[in-house]
């Protein structure tokens, strides 16, 4: 019956709980429950895959990649699941990288720099948020996200991002990556996305996107006045179009360690652009060359800024056994 019940709660809910499980075990330091609680979670993983394999087949994407959102009471939320053409190995070993995710992050378009720092035991990733224009970090929004490897197990990963405090007032980002092996040296992935937005800055956002931002739309659809479906706007619409430019950003990142490392940011910038711009409603702000030329020059400001982080108190590069 317990397990019946289970089935019928909703998603996210199920996803929540087993995160829980897998933080309270790591409090508890109990191996034995550790152990069963990332068990549990790369099952529940493995077991959404056939209910969203056929939906990775065909979609509105055109590539394996589902999403499905939701917003509530202040809080939306994007689950994106999507298959990687890259082993299970090589996923793992790269995204429980603190330092790698500063990379991966930077392509988005909104993001001026990033810098990954290590104070004690815990690092710390600090995203600077600013328009799709070029802007100089210190112009920009430094969003402080504390990095954790969850779990990173022979065949489950699961890193965390997490955030009190945001751009526009608004609170609890988070950012979680779960992955699987598949077979045939492929990854099943499951990347979310989410914050919350408190009474002021709900305010200023649905004037935002009741003015400057309402041609805006995300990927979703839903009800329209007249009963057809339309895509979906507003905060939600937001949500998930920030979560598709950061798994995309996931799928680039990965592919270029393929080539020499010299050559690899010009291919992930190139890249983004290319795979953002199937999506041009939901997607395009500049055009190629103003997006290259913004992002070399960001490149150069966030060596500057991680260098600068290094020198600090606590700063350094990643241990080998992170």
């Amino acid at each position: 019956m317990t397990g019946n019940r289970e089935r019928l709660l909703p998603g996210w809910l199920r996803r929540g709980m087993l995160l829980f499980l897998l933080l309270a075990a790591a409090v508890t330091g109990s191996p034995a429950s550790a152990e069963e609680a990332v068990t549990g979670a790369a099952r529940a993983l493995l077991a959404k895959y056939p209910s969203v394999a056929p939906k990775l087949q065909k979609n509105l994407f055109g590539a394996p990649i589902y999403l499905e959102s939701f917003e509530n009471k202040g809080t939306a939320e994007v689950d994106m699941y999507g298959v990687f053409g890259h082993t299970f190995h090589q996923v793992k070993d790269t995204l429980a990288v603190p330092a790698n995710w500063c990379d991966i992050t930077s392509l988005h378009i909104n993001i001026k720099a990033c810098t990954a720092k290590k104070t004690g035991s815990t690092w710390l990733v600090t995203l600077y948020s600013g328009r799709k224009y070029y802007q100089p970090p210190g112009d920009a929004y430094p969003l402080k996200l504390t990095f954790r490897v969850v779990a990173q197990q022979p065949d489950y990963l699961n890193v965390t991002l997490q955030g009190d405090q945001g751009p526009l007032r608004t609170k609890d980002h988070r950012i979680r990556l779960e992955a699987v092996p598949l077979d045939g040296g492929k990854s099943f992935v499951h990347f979310s996305y989410s914050y919350r937005t408190g009474t002021i800055a709900t305010m200023a956002i649905k004037s935002y996107f009741a003015t400057v931002a309402r041609d805006k739309v995300g990927f979703s659809t839903v009800a329209g006045p007249n009963g057809n479906r339309v895509l979906v706007t507003g905060v939600r619409g937001a949500v998930e179009r920030n979560a598709v430019r950061y798994y995309l950003a996931l799928e680039c990142f990965l592919d270029a360690l393929k080539t020499p490392e010299k050559e690899r940011f010009e291919r992930r910038i190139g890249e983004w652009y290319d795979l953002t711009a199937r999506y041009p409603r939901q997607l395009k702000e500049l055009e190629k060359n103003e997006y290259l030329a913004n992002k070399r020059r960001e490149q150069q400001n966030q060596l500057t800024l991680q260098g600068e982080a290094a020198l600090l108190p606590g700063g350094g590069k990643p241990d080998e056994d992170t």
